[in-house]
């Protein structure tokens, strides 16, 4: 057997001992070739269980982590969803397989650019992607049934609960850099807000505007 494949049903193994019970996202995890969202150097660490560079400052997601965001996104096909956070687009790809539309943000033009490619080379026409703002989110393709972040921000943005349908929610990392975070569930209400943390998490910061020159840090763990 091809040794990437291997590799591929020992993560799904992994995954299924670490929470992930959802056949329908392991099956899309699967039928996501992590392996195309990555440097030809790194290709042979695709199905490693842990975050790899992917250019800008960035990474691509640590499958777990990957899986148990879209685990608790609790997607179905008629739901439209908005990605702050493109990287890579393997957050952005495995989402696609799982529900109507995806529209995607990345601050890094050279990152989106790839991912423009990869999604292209893979059929994958239910994803929309704009160089931007993640906090400014997409206002005109709002509201949306669920929104991931995939960095972290101080608190959560008000744009981004603003543009949430109203019984939607938002699963997005929350906390100061230098203590780690919470993978918190926001879900809008009638009335407003309500917030359940989810998982203890580090990532990279959120930063706001679009990145100029290469190699800072910015918007994005890198899906």
């Amino acid at each position: 057997m091809d040794p990437l494949e291997t590799a591929k049903i020992k993560l799904i193994m992994e995954l299924r001992h670490q929470g992930i019970t959802d056949a329908v996202v392991l099956k899309a995890i699967e039928n996501t070739p992590r392996e195309e969202f990555l440097p030809a150097a790194l290709r042979m660490q695709a199905y490693d269980n842990q975050p790899l560079p992917i250019g800008c400052d960035q990474t691509i997601s640590q499958p777990y982590i990957v899986a148990f965001m879209t685990q608790h996104l609790k997607l179905d096909r008629s739901m439209v969803v908005l990605e702050i956070g493109t990287g890579s687009g393997y957050q952005a790809a495995v989402l696609s397989r799982l529900c109507r539309r995806v529209y995607t943000i990345e601050r890094h033009r050279p990152l989106m650019r790839e991912a423009q490619a990869r999604f292209q080379a893979q059929g994958l026409h239910n994803i929309t992607t704009r160089v931007g703002d993640g906090y400014k989110g997409w206002p005109e393709a709002a509201p949306f049934d669920r929104i991931v972040v995939t960095a972290a921000a101080p608190e959560p943005p008000e744009a981004l609960i603003a543009q949430l349908a109203v019984g939607g929610f938002m699963l997005i990392p929350v906390g100061p850099q230098w203590q780690g975070q919470q993978i918190q569930r926001i879900t809008r209400t009638e009335t407003g807000i309500e917030t359940e943390d989810l998982l203890p998490v580090r990532f990279v910061p959120m930063l706001p505007g679009v990145e100029r020159a290469a190699g800072n840090n910015g918007t994005g763990d890198g899906g």
